[in-house]
């Protein structure tokens, strides 16, 4: 039962933490895994040493991660756990107390529009900070297609 509490807790944790995917983590990032595990490694075996109680907790946080994995398909658990996509750039402009709160600097917003084939954030039209952490741009002078999408509708029957 300890391991399905430090489970969840670290998902939660990993979920407030940011929208950095595990190839996206820093040092630091990596260091923090490290001791974290390293920390809740007690809390989660308390005095037992045994070779099969650490198989209990490794077969109890797999089976917790691969129902987390199943419950991931439904729409509300999955916007509870997944990060939606957020403007960093708009029209020109930083969004200097967004990029902030998303813990993006002006060095990796800068980065992404030289990747992009930019020059400045002046040509940017808008930019996006997206779930897997990566930065989309969409340059000022883009051809905007539009397309058509077919909407279907409910419609309810008043008896």
């Amino acid at each position: 039962m300890r391991s399905v509490g430090i489970y969840a807790a670290l998902l939660l944790a990993f979920r407030v933490f940011g929208k950095r995917e595990i190839g996206q983590f820093t040092i630091y990032d990596l260091v923090l895994v490290l001791l974290v595990a390293n920390a809740v490694q007690p809390a989660m075996t308390g005095v037992d040493n045994s070779l099969l109680g650490g198989l209990i907790i490794i077969v109890t946080l797999i089976a917790l991660n691969f129902l987390v994995g199943r419950l991931d398909a439904i729409p509300l658990f999955h916007r509870f756990f997944a990060a939606q996509p957020t403007v960093i750039i708009r029209s020109g402009r930083f969004l200097d107390n967004v990029m902030g709160q998303q813990g993006v600097d002006r060095e990796e917003a800068e980065t992404a529009i030289r990747e992009h084939g930019l020059k400045g954030v002046s040509e940017v039209g808008l930019g996006v900070l997206e779930p897997d952490g990566s930065i989309s741009i969409v340059p000022k002078d883009a051809a905007v297609t539009r397309t058509k999408h077919l909407v279907r509708r409910r419609y309810r029957s008043r008896d």
